[in-house]
């Protein structure tokens, strides 16, 4: 019997529970067969010198001595580790591990990874390659895909996950950031863009009316262009499109994802997302007039884009404007097609611009404009103006997301939370500071000024399951609030002593909150250690700061300022997840099973830690109330400086309505944003806790 079909076993029951013996016998047998296949060394210096000879990996003989890499992997070696899950194994191996260049042998082992990725993060620190091997064989810490799969390869990709760029209202502009987002999506990295500055379909071009195409066009070709460029076929390349809500081309823009939208128009891979500020909701809120305005129109009448325009403030001069083009729709009959189209699509990602903006440090230097394909990234943008060639192009700040997550259990039970956060904010600083990408001149002279990272975490329906609390418990909440205020405080006291270290801030840092204090006002006055016993004793052994230390580490950010701009971001990490045996970033579980199917193969993965025991705290998130789910993440979002990617699980029993009161629930809740709507059909046999 195969690996396969072993794992599929785990679904027969035994005395009325899944048979969770059948996975870790198909390890066993996929270890055997891990075996035959693997190109196998002497020793592991013979292994290094063969694979740098063969132009496999980097010379890491130029960064380390031998002694050093030896270092490295007794500190390995002396970890007693093995795969949780066939799904952690079976992922590592067909995803991860390097292989020969014809796909036919494996060249490297788990642990053999993780000493790569150390020893090219540390770029020439031992010490620093021990910290980081120990972190991620332990797996406190892990870093995101590209990091973990491209790191110490000669042929490979860049180590950032995703980019942000953002199209003035040019040709110039449009064909210099699709020439950008095929070079960034051949290095493996998800591309986002914000068309909100386009002018709108049936607009002037050169005082000639009606020329303009409008914004689907131009998602189009950038759809063409992600689906041509991707990274050697390793990653699929992966892009998504953003518009703001009182943008003419709203409507459109929607109807590209609709299932019986006309295929001229119809967007099959490219995501898109809405960009919605404060007074779109206060509209609806009072059922008043919505308007969306031609963006040319209101550059023409006011010096300024659509997108840059306060809205919020300003609303009423847009309207009022003769020379301002515009049409009336209806705000909320607008939410119950945007959740429609959810419904249908799982489109579009919703992103509360005032709200990431009235939280934003930086507000005092550049405004948030976007997010990401994730939704998790919320960073400064300033134009990049492209002239004609001969002349002088003006670069302004885009985007680079470099992440990784702690994993909330071994980081709880290891009781190393600030060593912990330390390593992985030292980590994301090497994948910033290892990151030159020339073809897009505005992510590296962001990534010069700012040094943007994006700390975020996974497994907390995990640990909280574990531990057997409920996800929707004020219990969970508290323990949340306590464990992200205190990543955060860690996170920045690190950014602080490597502001000393280096000698310098990140740019413009005087203009900032941190350096004024402000940021720090909550953190001096409230306390967000944990108050019921039940949530101290979770924390026992492990040093959570107060009043006090917030303080402290408040005079010591003014004084040496802060080496990263941005810090914290809570990500998905579904597929890397798999590996940590985690469960995926803050997210709940939507099965005590999951299933995956890999071309015509079926795997099933089986939640950490399922048992008899923490089978009940493992609900899942479509039998829960979403209205707790997003108060669960309204307690942590105040603590993560950028965002959290939010998922939303719905039902059929569930109607637009009802999923367009979530969109103004999480608003109000003081969410940044929402990424995907996932929807599932109910049956009777869907809930398992009775079943089993």
């Amino acid at each position: 019997m195969g690996y396969l079909e072993k794992n599929n076993l785990l679904l027969q029951q035994v005395d009325g529970f899944f048979d969770l013996a059948k996975d870790k016998e198909a390890i066993a047998e996929f270890l055997e067969e891990v075996e035959t296949k693997t190109r196998h060394f002497r020793d592991e210096h013979t292994r290094l010198e063969t694979l740098i000879a063969e132009g496999y990996y980097i010379d890491f003989y130029e960064l380390y001595t031998r002694t050093e890499i030896d270092c490295v992997y007794e500190v390995l070696s002396q970890e007693a580790f093995s795969f949780q899950s066939f799904m952690a194994i079976s992922k590592f191996y067909r995803d991860y591990a390097l292989k020969t260049d014809d796909q036919k042998q494996y060249l490297e082992t788990y642990q053999q990874r993780i000493a790569v990725v150390a020893l090219t993060l540390a770029n020439g620190d031992s010490s620093k390659a021990v910290e980081y091997a120990k972190a991620m064989i332990q797996q406190r810490y892990q870093p995101a895909t590209p990091t973990f799969l491209n790191a110490g390869k000669q042929k490979r990709g860049e180590f950032v996950s995703c980019f942000l760029l953002q199209v003035e209202d040019s040709l110039n502009s449009i064909n210099y950031n699709l020439a950008t987002a095929m070079q960034l999506s051949k290095i493996g990295g998800g591309v986002a863009i914000n068309l909100s500055k386009l002018r709108a379909q049936g607009e002037a071009i050169k005082q000639v009316e009606n020329a303009c195409k409008g914004v689907v066009p131009v998602m189009k070709l950038f759809e063409d262009a992600f689906n041509y460029a991707d990274q050697m076929g390793q990653r699929k390349g992966a892009g998504a499109v953003y518009l703001n809500i009182f943008h003419w081309d709203v409507e459109a823009f929607l109807d590209t994802k609709k299932i019986n939208a006309d295929e001229k128009s119809r967007i099959q891979t490219l995501s898109v997302g809405l960009m919605i500020p404060d007074k779109f909701f206060e509209l609806a809120k009072a059922n008043e007039p919505f308007y969306v305005f031609a963006p040319l129109t209101v550059e023409k009448a006011f010096g300024e884009s659509l997108d840059d325009f306060d809205i919020d403030t300003r609303y009423d001069e847009l309207v009022a404007h003769p020379d301002v083009k515009k049409r009336a729709l209806n705000a909320r009959q607008l939410l119950t097609q945007i959740a429609q189209t959810q419904f249908e699509s799982g489109y579009p990602y919703i992103v509360y611009k005032s709200q990431a903006n009235r939280m934003h440090a930086l507000d005092g230097i550049g405004e948030i404009k976007m997010s990401n394909l994730c939704t998790e990234i919320f960073q400064l943008q300033t134009p990049t103006i492209i002239t004609d060639y001969g002349q002088s192009d003006e670069i302004g700040y885009d985007i680079s997301c470099n992440l990784g997550s702690l994993n909330i259990v071994n980081v709880m039970e290891s009781r190393l939370l600030e060593e912990s956060v330390c390593s992985a904010v030292d980590a994301l600083t090497a994948v910033s500071n290892q990151s030159m990408i020339a073809n897009a001149p505005g992510v590296s002279k962001a990534n010069t000024d700012f040094h943007a990272i994006g700390l975020g975490a996974m497994n907390l329906h995990g640990f909280l399951a574990k531990n057997q609390i409920p996800y929707e418990s004020e219990c969970a909440k508290e323990f949340a609030q306590s464990f992200f205020m205190a990543v955060n405080f860690y996170s920045i006291k690190r950014s602080m002593e490597l502001a000393k270290e280096h000698g310098q801030r990140f740019a413009q840092f005087e203009r900032s909150r941190y350096a004024d204090g402000t940021y720090f006002k909550n953190y001096k006055q409230i306390d967000y250690r944990p108050i019921s016993e039940r949530v101290k004793q979770l924390f026992t052994g492990i040093e959570l700061p107060g009043p006090k230390q917030w303080t402290d580490l408040c005079n010591d950010v003014m004084e040496h300022g802060l080496y990263h701009a941005y810090r914290l971001a809570i990500a998905p990490t579904q597929s890397i997840a798999y590996i940590q045996n985690a469960t995926p970033s803050i997210a709940p579980v939507v099965e005590h099973v999951e299933t995956r199917t890999y071309g015509n193969a079926i795997t099933y993965y089986p939640m950490p830690y399922l048992s008899r025991d923490t089978y009940f705290a493992y609900k899942s998130a479509y039998h829960m109330d979403m209205m707790k789910v997003i108060d669960l993440i309204a307690v942590i979002q105040p603590h993560v400086d950028q965002g959290i990617s939010t998922v939303l699980y719905v039902t059929n029993e569930t109607s637009t309505r009802d999923l367009a009161r979530l969109y103004v629930y999480a608003w109000h809740k003081g969410l940044k944003s929402l990424y995907y709507t996932r929807t599932k059909n109910l049956t009777i046999d869907d809930c398992l806790a009775c079943s089993v």
